[in-house]
């Protein structure tokens, strides 16, 4: 489903970061506790993350307890915020890349589906020109997928609305 709301955006990416090389179902049962120990994605607190911080993530069970991957959630912090200054919204910037409106696709069968596009290429290479992290085109067009920026459902899914 559509979604414009920047704090929501913020928490995609970062849990899609993080899924990178893991499966989705590993980060959804660890999503309640990235939500408490990343101050409800707050990007502003986030990017003043320091080292005790850190450490209290690296030590955390709860989530994935990646140094990569958490020092890429505080990077991208500050490059969202960046971007919400350049262009007022994070979400304003993101859905840019497929022109305001979700990219309706109607796919027959689940092997049809792609991992990425050239639009998740045009994402990704921007938004590491930008500094962001762990947002290579597949992660990109997962997080797409995710936020609804395109419709990937099967034509024979009740979720799909073509």
């Amino acid at each position: 489903m559509p979604q414009h709301d920047d704090r929501k955006l913020f928490e995609f990416l970062v849990l899609e970061g993080a899924q990178a090389g893991l499966s989705w179902n590993t980060i959804l049962a660890k999503r309640e506790r990235y939500r408490e120990v990343f101050d409800d994605f707050d990007p502003a607190r986030v990017a003043r993350y320091g080292s005790r911080k850190v450490a209290s993530l690296l030590a955390d069970a709860g989530i994935v307890r990646n140094r990569l991957k958490i020092a890429s959630a505080i990077d991208n912090a500050k490059a969202f915020l960046a971007v919400q200054a350049e262009f007022g919204t994070f979400d304003a910037y993101i859905w840019s890349f497929v022109g305001g409106t979700p990219k309706v696709n109607r796919w027959k069968r689940m092997s049809d589906v792609p991992a990425r596009t050239a639009e998740s290429d045009a994402m990704s290479k921007d938004l590491k020109k930008r500094g962001f992290r762990f947002v290579g085109s597949t992660i990109c067009y997962a997080f797409m997928q995710a936020v609804g920026m395109v419709n990937d459902h099967l034509a024979t899914c009740f979720r799909y609305r073509g």
